[in-house]
């Protein structure tokens, strides 16, 4: 009989203790682990992380909210194929809404992955999603909402000041690099925020993002 291939698994984690953890309760012939610590370094030091190759990324939320986002967003360019799952503290709506849209396909509570880590793993690998019933409903319906109104643009608070500098420069139809000397920030930084600004216009594209905005544009945006 011929073995299923294994799946390949990223751990990232900031701790060493947390890794080992993950490794004894992925302690199986199925999987191919990759332990990867990750420093302890401001945001910026997200982009020039080396991360190896796999088909399932396992991430310790512990760090910043911001730099869990720019590091889920970070494997989501660079190995868009590859599903990532999420290990936080809490789950709530604001925090675990962006990692959804960013392109997390699990959110696991560190209490449950004592038992259900493995689980999950393999759920996700095979293409499935795992996320609390009662959150995903609320982001179901927290998208459609958006998606009904998405002819309004949002209001300038659910913007960041930074957000609403990279959307003014997107509508000037500056490219990447030129927004990145602009704000004095990296290419890589510019494209998380346009990515937030996609997702919170519900649109897909930056044509679809400029054409949006001059269709319906606020006076206070």
């Amino acid at each position: 009989m011929r073995k299923s291939p294994k799946v390949a698994v990223c751990l990232l984690s900031s701790h060493p203790l947390v890794l080992a953890e993950w490794e004894r309760l992925l302690a199986s012939p199925g999987f191919e682990l990759k332990a990867w610590r990750l420093e302890s370094a401001p945001i910026p030091g997200v982009e020039k992380l080396p991360l190896p190759h796999a088909e399932v990324f396992v991430l310790d939320a512990h760090a910043p909210r911001q730099m869990t986002e720019m590091l889920v967003a970070e494997i989501q360019e660079h190995h868009p194929r590859a599903r990532q799952i999420v290990v936080a503290e809490k789950l709530s709506e604001p925090y675990a809404f962006p990692l959804l849209r960013l392109g997390a396909k699990a959110l696991l509570s560190y209490a449950e992955s004592h038992a259900k880590l493995a689980q999950v793993v393999k759920v996700v690998a095979a293409g499935g999603f795992w996320v609390p019933r009662d959150l995903l409903s609320r982001f179901v319906e927290s998208n459609l909402t958006s998606m009904r109104g998405r002819y309004g643009p949002p209001s300038p608070a659910s913007l960041s000041p930074r957000e609403r500098q990279v959307l003014d420069a997107v509508l000037e139809n500056l490219a990447n690099k030129e927004i990145a000397d602009r704000l004095h920030i990296s290419e890589r930084t510019v494209k998380f925020h346009v990515s937030r600004v996609l997702g919170k216009f519900s649109v897909r594209r930056r044509s679809d993002l400029i054409l949006h905005c001059y269709q319906d544009r606020s006076p206070g945006l």
